[in-house]
């Protein structure tokens, strides 16, 4: 296994603080309703990979569709920087927003696959 870069987030106010040990090498956005109007670029990290700084008792929970993903953000700024779920494999896994980490390299939207979240 290769190194991987720590990358620092969190919210816009900074109640809710993270460190993602990833690549950013699997970005994707989504078409659902809810990602479309957020803008988010995700990028998918292990659970165990992620690390919530602070927050936790700051975080409101959503839930739509399948009810399977938990929608995560701020209760003083709205901002959801990150939410959790698991993948087809079932893994625990946490998808960070790419735009609320602290000093990501610009996002090549070329190299950004995009998830068909509207007709699932």
């Amino acid at each position: 296994m290769t190194d991987m870069n720590i990358y620092s987030g969190g919210c816009h106010c900074g109640a809710v603080r993270y460190t993602a040990q990833t690549e950013l090498d699997s970005l994707m956005t989504c078409n659902c309703s809810r990602c479309k109007r957020l803008g988010w670029v995700m990028q998918p990290v292990p659970a165990v990979r992620f690390n919530l700084i602070r927050g936790a008792d700051n975080l409101t929970l959503y839930h739509f569709n399948t009810n399977t993903i938990d929608h995560l953000f701020c209760k003083t700024c709205g901002i959801e920087s990150f939410g959790r779920g698991r993948d087809e494999n079932g893994t625990e896994t946490v998808m960070i927003n790419v735009n609320c980490l602290d000093d990501a390299p610009p996002v090549n939207t070329g190299a950004v696959t995009h998830w068909d979240g509207a007709n699932m």
